[in-house]
C-alpha cells in the first residue's frame, strides 16, 4: 500500500495523530487516573438483554389460540416463553440470546440493542468506515471488539429482513464464526437459527454471506477510499487548509451518520406514501409498519429488481364462508385487516407480515392465503423522484445557459474577425 500513498493520505495521518502530537502524555495520564470501575473491560453479558414482550402483537396473544404460533417458543433454547394464561410470560432461565425477537413475524419481543433497525445500523457503521465488517456473537470474540466486529449474543438474533438488506448494498460483511463453536453452544437452537435466517436472504437477494472461521484472518483496515472522499469534502465545505480541517475520522462518522439519516428519510417517507394510499383506519386500530417490513421494502425501493425474487401471500376470504364476525380484524397484530360495513375483506398487502393471525382467528376458516405479484411492494419514493426531476431542471437549465454563452461567444469571436478582415481590406 506505501507505493500508492500520496499528500493527501499524509495529511490525514498529520490529522490523524495531531492530539496525540500534542499531548504525548494524555493517554497514559488518563489510564492512570481513571478510575478502574470506568475503564471498559471485556463482559459478555454487556451484549445480553432480557427481552421485553407484548401480549398486544403477539399472533397467539391476539388470535386467542395458543398455537396460532409457536415460532418463539420454538426457537427458545431453554423454554422460557409460557402462553398458557393468555400472556407472555419469560422465565428467569432465559439466556438472553434473542432468538425469539427474530423469530416473532409482530417483533412482539424487544430488546434495544437487537432490534432490527438498530442492527441495521449497527452493521452498516461498521460495513461502511472499515473494508471488511464481522458480525459475530460474545463466545466466538472473547474480547473487546474493534470497530468493524458487531458483537451480539448470538447471530441468530438478526431476522432475515436485516440480512436482506445489509447483502443488497453492502458485500464487505461476513460472519465470524471459529469452527465448532455454535456446537458447544448452550444456544442450541441458534445455528439452525442463523442459517435460516441467512439462507432466505440469500435466496431473496441472489448473493452469498461471506463467513470466516479464523480470527488470524479477519481485517481491520479502515475503508480508505471512504475516508479520502470525507477528508476531501471536509475542506471543501469548510474552506480550510489541509492543517486545520475537521479530523477526518470525524468527517467520516458525520458522513455514516448522514447515510443512516438517509435510510431513516425513506423509511419515513415510505410510512407516509403508505398511509396516504391506504383506506384510512380507525385511530384506535392504526396500522403497523413493523422494523422488519420497514426494512424490506425500503430495500425494494431501492432495488425494485429484486421483487422477482419475492413469492409473498396475503390472505383472501371466501364470502360464503365470511359470517362478518370480525374476529380476523381485532386478531391482526398490525392493523392490516379491514372489513367494510358491506362484507368486504381487505388487506393492506405493505402492512401484512403474513403471520396467520386473521386465519387462525377465524372459526369459519373462510380465510387463505394466496400468493400475489411482489411489484405491488415496490413503493416509489415521491421525494426521491422529486428531488430527481429537480436536479435534471437544474441541470437543463445550467446546459441551455452553457449552450447560450457559447452561442454569444461565438458572436463575439464572429464580430473580432469582422473587425480584423475589415482592418485588412483598408491596408
Amino acid at each position: 500500500m506505501a507505493e500508492n500513498r500520496d499528500l493527501l493520505d499524509e495529511f490525514i495521518d498529520i490529522k490523524n495523530d495531531w492530539q496525540a502530537l500534542s499531548n504525548p502524555v494524555s493517554d497514559v495520564a488518563n489510564a492512570l487516573s481513571a478510575n478502574p470501575e470506568e475503564v471498559k473491560t471485556w463482559n459478555p453479558a454487556d451484549y445480553k438483554e432480557r427481552p421485553r414482550a407484548s401480549a398486544n402483537s403477539c399472533v397467539s396473544c391476539k388470535s386467542g389460540n395458543e398455537r396460532a404460533c409457536t415460532l418463539c417458543r420454538d426457537v427458545c433454547p431453554v423454554k422460557a416463553i409460557d402462553m398458557s394464561e393468555g400472556g407472555i410470560e419469560i422465565a428467569d432461565t432465559c439466556r438472553k440470546c434473542g432468538l425469539c425477537s427474530a423469530a416473532c413475524p409482530s417483533e412482539s419481543f424487544t430488546a434495544f440493542q437487537i432490534t432490527p433497525r438498530k442492527l441495521y445500523d449497527r452493521i452498516v457503521r461498521a460495513a461502511t468506515a472499515f473494508e471488511h465488517a464481522y458480525v459475530t456473537c460474545t463466545r466466538s470474540l472473547g474480547r473487546m471488539p474493534e470497530g468493524n466486529e458487531v458483537v451480539l449474543p448470538c447471530v441468530g438474533c438478526v431476522p432475515t429482513e436485516v440480512w436482506y438488506a445489509i447483502l443488497a448494498d453492502y458485500p464487505n460483511v461476513s460472519v465470524y464464526l471459529p469452527l465448532g463453536i455454535c456446537d458447544r453452544c448452550r444456544n442450541t437452537t441458534g445455528e439452525d437459527a442463523l442459517a435460516e435466517h441467512i439462507g432466505a436472504a440469500e435466496e431473496l437477494a441472489a448473493k452469498g454471506m461471506g463467513v470466516e472461521v479464523d480470527e488470524r484472518a479477519l481485517d481491520h483496515t479502515k475503508n480508505h477510499d471512504f475516508e479520502r472522499k470525507e477528508f476531501i469534502n471536509s475542506l471543501g465545505k469548510q474552506g480550510m487548509n489541509a492543517l486545520s480541517a475537521v479530523n477526518p475520522a470525524v468527517a467520516a462518522a458525520r458522513s455514516i451518520t448522514k447515510k443512516l439519516d438517509e435510510n431513516t428519510r425513506r423509511i419515513n417517507a415510505l410510512t407516509r406514501s403508505l398511509e396516504g394510499a391506504a383506506a384510512p383506519a380507525p385511530a384506535r386500530a392504526r396500522r403497523v409498519l413493523t422494523q422488519r417490513r420497514q426494512l424490506l421494502l425500503t430495500t425494494l425501493q431501492r432495488h425494485p429488481k429484486y421483487a422477482v425474487r419475492l413469492h409473498p401471500q396475503r390472505p383472501v376470504c371466501d364470502s360464503e364462508k365470511c359470517t362478518m364476525c370480525g374476529e380476523c380484524v381485532n386478531a391482526c397484530p398490525v392493523h392490516a385487516c379491514e372489513l367494510s360495513d358491506n362484507g368486504i375483506f381487505k388487506v393492506e398487502a405493505a402492512y401484512c407480515n403474513e403471520c396467520g393471525a386473521c386465519l387462525a382467528a377465524c372459526g369459519e376458516h373462510a380465510l387463505a392465503f394466496e400468493p400475489y405479484n411482489a411489484s405491488e411492494l415496490v413503493v416509489p419514493d415521491k421525494e426521491e423522484i422529486e428531488r430527481k426531476k429537480r436536479q435534471a431542471e437544474q441541470k437543463a437549465e445550467v446546459e441551455k445557459l452553457k449552450k447560450q454563452g457559447m452561442e454569444q461567444l461565438k458572436r463575439g469571436l464572429d464580430f473580432l474577425d469582422s473587425l480584423n478582415l475589415g482592418g485588412d481590406d483598408e491596408d
